[in-house]
């Protein structure tokens, strides 16, 4: 009898942690909707990393590997890093009138 409970807490022990390990893996995407910008492009639906605002995990990062695609992310990082810095909507002057 002792050694049936011992495999039902197993099996749930390892159920569980599995279900907590899928659940890390997972949260660590986002899945974008299609969307039209403002110029008229359809952007395709796709998955892209949580935005946490920290650029080094991101699937663009040069060098950092996408499992979606199958590839390596190309660049230079200290140009990405300008860029990913210097987006436009970070910098938005409200106070000046067209």
């Amino acid at each position: 009898m002792r050694t049936k409970k011992l495999i039902i807490f197993a099996v749930v022990l390892t159920i569980l942690i599995s279900f907590f390990i899928i659940s890390l893996a997972s949260a660590e995407d986002v899945w974008v909707r299609g969307y039209f910008r403002s110029d008229g492009t359809y952007v395709r639906p796709h998955y892209r990393t949580y935005p946490d605002g920290i650029p080094f995990n991101n699937y663009s990062f040069p060098g950092n590997y996408n499992p979606y695609t199958g590839k390596i992310a190309p660049g230079n990082p200290s140009t990405y890093l300008e860029r990913y810095y210097l987006k436009p909507y970070y910098f938005k002057p409200y106070y000046l009138r067209p």
